[in-house]
Parts: C-alpha cells; sequence; structure tokens
C-alpha cells in the first residue's frame, strides 16, 4: 500500500498549474492525504475516479485545511481530534481556535488508523509557541488513543525540523520558529511515545528536505527544511518497505513524502 502525503498550498492552485493529475497519474497513490487545502468542498471540482474523497475544511474560507484521497474506502472518518482533548488543552489563541481550521483528520482502515495534520506554524514572533506546547500534547494524546484499537500511521506537515540534519542550515536557525527547543521536543514526545519516523529507516544524514523558501532559489540551491512527516506505530515498522521524498514534484513550496506498508 503506497501512502503519500503532501502540502498542497492550495489545491485549486495546484490544479490551475496542471501539476495535480500528473502527480497522480505517475504515482498512483493508494491513499494520498493533503494539507493546507484552503478549499470548501463545493470550491474543488476534482476528476477523481477511483478515489473516495474526504475534505476537512476550515470555517475560515481559503485558509488550512486537510483531505484524503482514498482508493478503499475507509470504515470510518473522523475529523478533528477525538472527543474530550480539545476540552483539555487551550487550543485557542489570538490567532483564532485552531479547532475550526480542518487541521486532523483520521481514517479507519482493518489494519490501522490513518491520520492527517496541518499543525499550526509558531509564526516569525514565536507568539504561537505556548499554543504549539498544547497543540502537539492534544496531538499525541489523539494519536496514543487510537493506538489502543490498533497501530497508526500518521503523516503530515508537522512545521518542525526535529533534528540538525532536518534543515540545511542549523545554527543560524536555532531557536527560530520550526526549530524552537520547544517545537522539537514536541516533535520527539511522539518518538518517546514510540512512533517511528519512518524515512529515517532509510536515510541518514542531511540534504533530504520537504520544503524550501521562495526567495533565493532555496529549492534550485537545496536549501531546505524537511517538516513534512510520516510516523507509524512501532509495530508497524517492519511492514514499512519504502519511505521517500519526493523533490521532483512541483506545484508547492512543499513537496509529497510517501511510504509504502506491506499490508
Amino acid at each position: 500500500m503506497k501512502i503519500f502525503s503532501w502540502n498542497v498550498n492550495g489545491i485549486r492552485a495546484v490544479m490551475k498549474k496542471e501539476l495535480f493529475y500528473p502527480f497522480l497519474e505517475q504515482h498512483q497513490p493508494d491513499i494520498l492525504c493533503l494539507q493546507e487545502t484552503k478549499a470548501q468542498p463545493d470550491q474543488i471540482e476534482a476528476d477523481l475516479d477511483g478515489y473516495h474523497v474526504y475534505l476537512n475544511s476550515a470555517d475560515r474560507k481559503g485558509y488550512s485545511g486537510t483531505a484524503i484521497f482514498s482508493k478503499q474506502e475507509p470504515l470510518q472518518i473522523i475529523n478533528g481530534f477525538l472527543p474530550g482533548i480539545e476540552e483539555r488543552y487551550q487550543l485557542l489563541d489570538d490567532y483564532g481556535d485552531t479547532t475550526t481550521e480542518g487541521r486532523v483528520m483520521t481514517a479507519e482502515y482493518p489494519e490501522f488508523f490513518l491520520v492527517t495534520v496541518y499543525t499550526p506554524n509558531a509564526k516569525d514572533d514565536l507568539s504561537r509557541i505556548p499554543m504549539r506546547q498544547q497543540w502537539d500534547p492534544a496531538f499525541l494524546e489523539h494519536c496514543n488513543q487510537l493506538e489502543q484499537q490498533k497501530p497508526v500511521v500518521f503523516c503530515g506537515d508537522l512545521n518542525v525540523a526535529h533534528t540538525e540534519d532536518d534543515l540545511a542550515r542549523p545554527k543560524p536557525n536555532v531557536g527560530k520558529k520550526g526549530f524552537t527547543d520547544e517545537e522539537r521536543d514536541g516533535f520527539q514526545a511522539f518518538v518517546d511515545a514510540g512512533f517511528v519516523d519512518t524515512f529515517r529507516m532509510f536515510h541518514e544524514g542531511n540534504g533530504y528536505y520537504t520544503w524550501w523558501s521562495h526567495w533565493g532559489k532555496a529549492r534550485e540551491r537545496n536549501v531546505g527544511w524537511r517538516i513534512d512527516y510520516v510516523l507509524v506505530s512501532n509495530q508497524l515498522k517492519d511492514r514499512v518497505t519504502t519511505a521517500k521524498i519526493h523533490p521532483e514534484v512541483f506545484g508547492s513550496d512543499h513537496c509529497p513524502v510517501s511510504v509504502t506498508l506491506d499490508i
């Protein structure tokens, strides 16, 4: 089973560039998870024969949002966090209510849960770090609760580079958004809970990135960040046969990431 994840930075924009369908045709994902779709259901005119399409759009138009396109019909779709989690964490701040922004979707399959997430950005002035310190534990609790029923695959834009190998210029970015101790600790908590960063099962070192700034020909020079991930429950680790980054796929400031599972 091939699972792809891609922050498209606007699904309508990628389709308008005529880059979305060629990507689907070439890679034929069994499941495709999207983040930052920036669209309401009635704004997407997609020819997706062979896929069941599920959208979790933000209340605010043209903002955030996630989607799952799946060849196999899931047993169920859950939009947002599991019941009770939102009440235990402060997920609203001066920027807005993250629980109304379509940031989390879960699809249940016979052998596992699949979760896609678009984690809120900490902002240049780090003003959302307090909320991130609530968001990351809330998301981990969501995945942990699911894992009590069956293994979990979660993927998406986590808006953090975990280690110095996950960005081209770590030293000048220490303490800046995406590379603060708080955000990195939030990611480490997933690892400490037993979730496995699939890409690091097959690839070591730096030079592997999933997001590039629009400035200074950053993508052309591969001055980027690895902030898009696929993690799996430890009990699924041995069923991961490949984990890849696809920088050759254009259309967004992010590129897709993927795993293949022996399922």
